[in-house]
């Protein structure tokens, strides 16, 4: 079912138009720096890892709702994680190969481009999953190179999952073991259908009655767009993911799961964190998103935004849409309910809240690179990139 005149957008032209530039890639990403819009840039960069169910132009779709064009414009030197989609040659990849040829690369990488001991990262859903994991490998091995972590709609504690507990059991985790387990591809197209029974109200109908039936903005079609530009994903890596996350909840059992040859222990993970929810999420149930809160031991912040899994997160300030949910005293009890009976409710949109918070851990003020990469890494190609444009 086609949900927008898709010939109407192109990657590059209308929509992930962000200035910047490919500075690395491997078989599984491409690392792409944006151009900085201010004379001065905090001196530790900002890394974005998207999830890799979907293209990364979800944070750049138009200028002014772009969380990425956003982070440039309030001085951050910005790197985004461009997920390549997986053909039959990534058909063996494992989760293990995308946190440490991925997520851990992309973190050294943007260390060695910009010679900062230290950086902020931020992950967004699956995003924010695989970037908790690459903290937890990186606590074992005794490194830390990430100075703050936000964490938006981001499961690392899968108690509370929600209406995807219903067929998540053993019967349908062996099903895909067997089929995909040992190597194959997960078809965007099935993901997409396996997960479109709960976008419905969020991602298609909501726009539909609310803003083109009632009349009230037209519904924007550049997040219809992207929602049908779907991508593959290596069937070891799902079969694992189902199994450790949604089916078992090992992520949060420390010693439970080994990755990248370590055992896990999220605890180990003692830096500060913003970790924000959205109240109608469908896909991140708000209490799941706010279990991360009870996981993560360093400093923390909790904010909850309006509306479901996107267009919560997608919520610039210029649009004052929306609301926001921040507790003043800071406290985060056992549950997202008892935490909520704190909360104030704050007209407009999470970022700037967020961008104050990042401010705060991003160091002093220094000159803004003149050019893209440094030494080995060079300008490959424009932003947005090469592979952001395959097809699944």
């Amino acid at each position: 079912v086609s949900m927008t005149d898709e010939s109407l957008f192109e990657v590059g032209k209308n929509v992930a138009t962000t200035e910047g530039a490919v500075v690395f890639e491997n078989d599984l990403f491409q690392l792409i720096e944006y151009k900085p819009l201010t004379a001065k840039v905090f001196e530790k960069p900002f890394l974005l890892i998207p999830p890799c169910i979907n293209k990364f132009y979800i944070l750049d779709l138009q200028p002014e709702n772009s969380l990425i064009r956003y982070a440039v414009e309030q001085g951050h030197r910005t790197f985004v994680v461009s997920w390549r989609n997986p053909d039959a040659s990534l058909a063996k990849a494992t989760w293990d190969d995308y946190i440490e040829k991925a997520v851990m690369k992309a973190i050294s990488v943007v260390q060695d481009i910009t010679a900062a001991p230290t950086i902020n990262a931020l992950g967004f859903c699956v995003g924010g999953t695989m970037l908790g994991t690459a903290l937890g490998v990186l606590a074992a091995r005794g490194e830390k190179p990430v100075a703050s972590a936000t964490f938006l709609t981001t499961f690392l504690d899968f108690s509370d999952t929600g209406i995807l507990d219903v067929f998540i059991d053993e019967a349908f985790v062996q099903y895909r073991e067997k089929e995909l387990g040992q190597g194959g591809l997960m078809k965007g197209s099935d993901l997409s259908s396996t997960f479109s029974f709960l976008r419905p109200n969020d991602l298609v109908w909501n726009y539909v009655v609310g803003n083109y039936l009632k009349g009230e903005t037209p519904p924007p079609f550049d997040l219809l767009y992207w929602n049908s530009d779907s991508t593959n994903l290596p069937g070891p890596y799902y079969a694992w993911y189902l199994r450790n996350t949604y089916l078992e909840n090992n992520l949060v059992k420390p010693g439970k799961a080994t990755v990248c040859g370590e055992k896990l222990d999220l605890g180990l993970v003692d830096i500060p964190a913003y970790i924000y929810g959205s109240r109608e999420d469908h896909i991140v149930p708000i209490g799941g998103a706010y279990a991360s809160t009870q996981v993560l031991p360093g400093k923390k912040r909790f904010v909850q935004g309006a509306s479901g899994h996107i267009a919560g997160v997608i919520n610039p300030p210029a649009k004052n849409k929306r609301s926001h949910w921040i507790r003043a005293d800071g406290k985060l009890p056992k549950t997202h309910a008892q935490w909520l009976l704190g909360a104030t409710e704050n007209p407009g949109s999470w970022w700037t809240d967020w961008s104050d918070w990042l401010k705060g851990h991003a160091g002093k003020q220094i000159a803004a690179p003149k050019t893209y990469g440094r030494g080995k890494y060079k300008a490959t190609h424009a932003a947005p990139g090469t592979y952001v444009k395959a097809k699944a």
